[in-house]
């Protein structure tokens, strides 16, 4: 009796996922380069506030920077990865989604930044050359102005975003 014949591998199954592969043009592209600086705007925005003594409003603050940082975060991996479409229902309106979640953040980071002008503006007395108490002055006043930094950045992006889409484009690149 022979032996039987060798069992060939099945044929490979297609499951719709490709492999994630670096999309170097984004990094070079306007978005891509501005996706950059908001993270590292937003990281000196929440990590100003989390290193000094904060109450109050400055809760909501310090909580958008941290949402917005790590959706940002998402947003900037899945596009450089050429993920986008594995996100349900909006990855296949991958430009609008990053549009809309750039006008969000733009408006609550500048709610965040007003809430951080006003507490510099309540600690402005502690900036007196002879006051020796811990005071939260400088590290509000970084805030503000990485906050409102993160405003500016976030806006052009959308701006960016925007004209890509008035000019029929679908991608981020």
């Amino acid at each position: 009796m022979p032996p039987p014949p060798p069992r060939q591998p099945p044929p490979p199954v297609a499951t719709g996922r490709t492999s994630p592969s670096l999309q170097r043009p984004f990094l070079r592209s306007v978005l891509g380069v501005l996706r950059v600086l908001q993270l590292l705007a937003g990281a000196a925005f929440w990590v100003t506030i989390a290193s000094s003594r904060y109450q109050g409003p400055v809760h909501f603050a310090l909580f958008v920077s941290v949402l917005f940082w790590l959706l940002t975060l998402a947003l900037y991996f899945l596009t450089l990865l050429g993920q986008h479409h594995l996100v349900p229902l909006l990855g296949s309106h991958w430009l609008l989604t990053n549009i809309i979640h750039d006008l969000l953040a733009s408006g609550l980071y500048g709610a965040a930044a007003g809430i951080m002008i006003e507490q510099t503006q309540k600690n402005s007395y502690c900036n007196l050359k002879d006051y020796h108490l811990p005071c939260a002055y400088q590290a509000f006043l970084a805030a503000s102005v990485c906050g409102c930094l993160c405003v500016l950045l976030y806006l052009l992006s959308a701006l960016t975003g925007s004209c890509r889409r008035c000019r029929g484009r679908s991608d981020l690149v």
